[in-house]
Parts: structure tokens; sequence; C-alpha cells
């Protein structure tokens, strides 16, 4: 484990990190509690109905969340930054309405016109991005009027309490930290992703023009009880995402 201030060689965490243990990631992630009972039906609850919809799933990785919204009946453009990732996506997606190219958060989303989107997901994508305000730009440039976004980051206060993200750094700083993750098989891959204020997110996403709607602290579905136990009672003690709605 480590911490280390932020820095503009760290653009491509997401891509070095995912790029090593891709197949693991997406055989574990469909079922893996964390995932599947507690992070991604939150964040698909806000979502809510999307037929008939044309949906941005942002950082869409394996393709998990983009199979669902397309058999939901959702006209989804799909990206993301790790090749190994869009293989994967590409193949869970065969023969539905979906488009996959690669494309970089930290970067302008040229091919995705303005005034295109109902709604865009993203899905644990931004703690990779060190700056957010020009991702929150660009996704309120794409959205329509009325259109909707979804995204969800690891809770700021959660990664505070944990001393290995913590360190010697100070609260209202962007810091860049990494671990090896359990749950993935070995050797464990070493993730890095980006610790910051909770202000900084929300004031960013509210200076891009997006009005929060609904900002949630998810609770594990009651199906992790009997799936994962001890993460249950930790989750319903003190959250490890954090999930938000906003409106264009």
């Amino acid at each position: 484990m480590s911490r280390r201030p932020a820095s503009p060689e760290s653009e491509q965490i997401a891509r070095r990190a995912y790029g090593s243990f891709a197949e693991r990631y997406d055989a574990a992630a469909p079922t893996k509690p964390h995932n599947a009972l507690y992070e991604r039906p939150a964040s698909l609850s806000l979502l809510g109905d999307v037929a008939g919809l044309d949906v941005v799933d942002a950082g869409c990785g394996s393709g998990i969340c983009t199979e669902k919204l397309a058999r939901s009946g959702a006209r989804v453009r799909a990206f993301d930054v790790t090749p190994e990732m869009l293989d994967l996506a590409r193949k869970r997606c065969a023969g539905l309405d979906v488009d996959i190219r690669e494309g970089d958060l930290g970067k302008p989303l040229d091919w995705l016109s303005s005034d295109s989107a109902d709604a865009i997901l993203c899905s644990l994508a931004l703690d990779y991005v060190e700056d957010l305000k020009p991702v929150f730009a660009e996704f309120h440039r794409i959205a329509r009027p009325g259109g909707h976004l979804v995204f969800s980051m690891g809770h700021p206060m959660r990664d505070w309490a944990d001393l290995r993200a913590r360190g010697d750094a100070n609260y209202f700083a962007t810091n860049l930290w990494g671990l090896h993750w359990g749950g993935f098989g070995l050797p464990k891959p070493y993730v890095e992703s980006y610790r910051r204020p909770l202000q900084d997110i929300l004031n960013g996403l509210a200076d891009a023009g997006w009005r929060l709607d609904r900002f949630v602290e998810p609770l594990p579905v009651a199906q992790m009880e009997a799936a994962d136990p001890v993460h249950f009672e930790e989750l319903n003690f003190s959250p490890a995402f954090i999930c938000v709605r906003a409106i264009k």
C-alpha cells in the first residue's frame, strides 16, 4: 500500500491497473458482493427506467452495466480507457444495441455530440481521474436538457478514515494512493486511485452546470448478508461509496 501526491504522470492509472487483471475482474465483478449487491443496485436505481433512451456508459469496464442497460431497452454508447476491458465488453454485448469504443475520461469526448444523451452512467470510474471539472463539463455538454448524470465513487470520508489512504496528507488535498486488491485472485492487483474532499466533487458538479438531484450513501441489499456477512455488517455501519444523481 502507498500514498503519494497526485501528478500528471498518473493519467493512465486505470489502464495500467485493469489491463493487468481484466479477465479476472470480468469473472468476479458480476457477482462480487461489493459490486453486485451494493454499488451497482444503488447506481442503477438512481438511473431508473432507461427503455428507449440514449445512454452513455462512461468508463464501462468489461461492459457489465452496458449489457444491463441495453437489455433494459436503452441505446448505449460505451467507452473505456483499457483495451483489454473493451475486448471483454464487446464479447458480452455482442448482438445488442451498443456502440463500444476506446475513450479517456481525462480527455474531451469528441466523438459524442452535444445534447445527444438522455442519461449518463459513470460507475466507479471517476476515482481514476485527477481533475473532475473537465469531465463534468463534458458530461454536461453531451447531455440533453433535462438529462440525468448518475455516478458513483469511493466515499471521501471512508478513504480518509483509512490510514493507508490518508497517510500524512491534508483532507483538503487531492492525493493518489494505491493498495493490492483482494477478491480478484492472485497475484493481487495493485490499483491506484485519487482521494479528494467531498466539496471538490459536489462543487465541481455544480460549476459545470449540473443540479444535484439525489445524494446516496448506499446500504447493501439484503442478499449480501448471506453472501458476505462480514462486509454486510461493515457496510451497514459505514458506507464505502457515494452515488449521485444530477440533472442538466
